[in-house]
């Protein structure tokens, strides 16, 4: 059976000596594939006393998080995640308040979540509500409150959801132990329960639900004056490397033998092959499942049937394409119900030629030409980049182009998803880059990659389009990490590069991925309209650096006044 992360829970909950209960609680348990990617959360929030709307407030904070949690991109960080959603339930908390109660701040709570994935704990907190650990008999305390002291022993809340626009959430990461126990509560409990009380009961009483319990009514004998909320949650297994089971699903579904035209494999009529590498095959298939639709079929090669970390990155690369949705990137084939009796993968046909291709046939396309190509590959990475995957192989072999001029990129193999790389995982693959000559340095350095690495990329390309050369030159992946990046001005190659686009691309192409551009949209516009910014720092350059062909031009002029010079001069 398969090891997984398990929990048990308990959770209890008064009004305590008020006659409403602002608190409330929740927790998210779910199993399987939402388990693996998403984890379980568990919330807390107890509504701020001075706010006309708080018991609302404090359940639609705890409800919505985890619903909303629970939706977001599989290949999202839980930081990622979990901020999205506490920022946009913070904006509809304060724009609510107004509205329903016309004021600001009347629907505000404190928040805090445990969100437990893989081997991880995260926690989330605004405001004064509390996370404890309690681990080999010592109890920590992981979170902050957010109270400023006021006079006669007093203090008011600093931080909570809905009282401004601009949320600031404390956030930090924890590894997990089995055995280890989180402790959630709100200001009821650890107002007049100290660390040592707290921690008598979680060691006089190991069934959870009686332990809450048991917290709460030692805070209401102990005369707390608000509501009193406890939950509490242990692990009680976490997933482990189950290395059988793990290759036996791998290797569930045998490679198919290589393909010849007229061949039919699950409903696909192969027609012909389209490429062949050491590493897989590709071929055009009618679909005559679906009105003999044309598709592409991917098949993985026979040199790596024994190969589970071959196998681990062929699936991963559909994993990938079925979370994408952009016009400029390769769809996958909707899976329908027929099932498979081999491994391979369906993409959608796109009649017409890669952007090598394009670039060999126009050798010396114009600025609007390349601004328009770039622009489309950005589109693309931009929709993998909202979902935290960065592409890191684009190349001009890795784009087609279709018979209305739109541009997909394709080719997910290497894709990075900071989702995925929460999850510990039995096969730890060295880190996969794409061709050397368009892989951004901090690679080669052995750092991870980001947005910025693909902005390399494209750059890169983009250069590679007005200039047929690469700004690096060639660059061989064995002496990758000791090459020196020194950029050569586009327009030592093509003096038709107006000095402005030459500026963009240098920074986009910086080896040094802190003075690249941030986003995409950035590139694109400096190389729709100069950026006088980036032309004041070009023109403190040596002129021979800036703009070769003008300085060759005026040292010719010069020795030609010179040579005149000393003919006059001789005569």
């Amino acid at each position: 059976m398969k090891a997984t992360l398990t929990v048990s829970l308990g959770q209890a909950s008064i009004a305590g000596v008020k006659s409403v209960n602002e608190d409330f609680y929740s927790a998210w348990l779910p199993s399987g594939v939402s388990l693996d990617s998403k984890g379980m959360a568990l919330a807390i929030a107890d509504g701020v006393s001075a706010s006309t709307g708080g018991k609302q407030a404090s359940e639609v904070a705890v409800r919505q998080f985890l619903e909303d949690y629970a939706s977001t991109p599989d290949s999202w960080t839980v930081k990622h995640a979990a901020q999205k959603v506490l920022s946009a339930l913070n904006l509809w908390l304060y724009s609510q308040g107004q509205r329903q109660y016309g004021e600001t701040g009347s629907l505000a709570t404190t928040f805090s979540a445990l969100i437990l994935k893989s081997h991880s704990a995260y926690v989330l907190h605004i405001g004064d509500s509390r996370i404890y650990r309690w681990q080999k008999g010592a109890l920590e305390c992981l979170t902050t409150d957010h109270r400023i002291p006021f006079k006669n022993q007093q203090s008011y809340l600093a931080r909570a959801l809905g009282i401004e626009p601009h949320l600031e959430i404390d956030f930090r990461t924890l590894e997990l132990s089995q055995g280890d126990v989180f402790v959630l509560t709100t200001d009821g409990v650890h107002d007049v329960l100290s660390d040592s009380a707290l921690a008598q009961q979680l060691t006089a009483y190991p069934d959870l639900q009686t332990c809450a319990e048991q917290i709460v009514q030692a805070a209401l004998e102990a005369n707390s004056q608000d509501n009193i909320t406890c939950q509490i949650v242990r692990i009680d297994s976490l997933p482990e490397v189950n290395r059988e089971l793990f290759y036996q699903q791998l290797s569930q579904l045998p490679f198919p033998p290589d393909l010849k035209a007229g061949q039919v494999l699950d409903g696909y009529k192969i027609l012909r092959e389209l490429n062949a590498t050491s590493r897989s095959q590709v071929y055009l298939a009618e679909d005559t499942f679906n009105q003999n639709q044309q598709v592409v079929l991917k098949t993985p090669s026979q040199n790596f049937n024994d190969d589970l970390a071959y196998i681990d990155l062929f699936l991963h690369e559909e994993w990938v394409a079925q979370r994408l949705n952009s016009p400029h990137l390769i769809k996958l084939q909707t899976r329908d119900a027929r099932a498979r009796t081999c491994l391979y993968s369906v993409v959608e046909y796109v009649a017409g030629q890669t952007l090598r291709q394009w670039m060999l046939d126009h050798p010396d396309p114009s600025i609007a030409q390349v601004r328009a190509t770039v622009d489309q590959m950005a589109r693309g990475l931009r929709a993998m980049h909202r979902l935290e995957m960065i592409h890191q192989d684009l190349k001009p072999d890795n784009v087609l182009i279709d018979q209305h001029n739109t541009l997909k990129i394709i080719d997910f193999g290497s894709t990075c998803i900071a989702g995925l790389m929460e999850v510990q995982t039995v096969l730890q693959h060295n880190h996969i880059v794409g061709t050397a000559s368009y892989s951004a340095p901090e690679y080669f350095q052995g750092a991870r990659g980001t947005n910025r690495s693909d902005i390399f990329s494209l750059g890169v390309i983009a250069y590679e389009m007005l200039t047929e050369q690469l700004p690096f030159g060639e660059i061989e992946p064995e002496k990758a990490s000791k090459h020196k990046f020194n950029y050569t001005p586009a327009a030592w190659h093509n003096p038709k590069v107006p000095e402005w686009v030459d500026a963009a691309l240098e920074k986009a192409t910086q080896p040094n991925p802190d003075k690249r551009y941030e986003v995409l949209s950035e590139f694109i516009a400096d190389l729709t309209r100069p950026n006088e910014g980036l032309l004041a720092n070009q023109r403190q350059r040596p002129l021979l650096e800036r703009n070769p062909l003008k300085f060759w031009k005026w040292l010719a002029g010069l020795e030609l006044l010179l040579i005149i010079g000393l003919l006059v001069y001789c005569l």
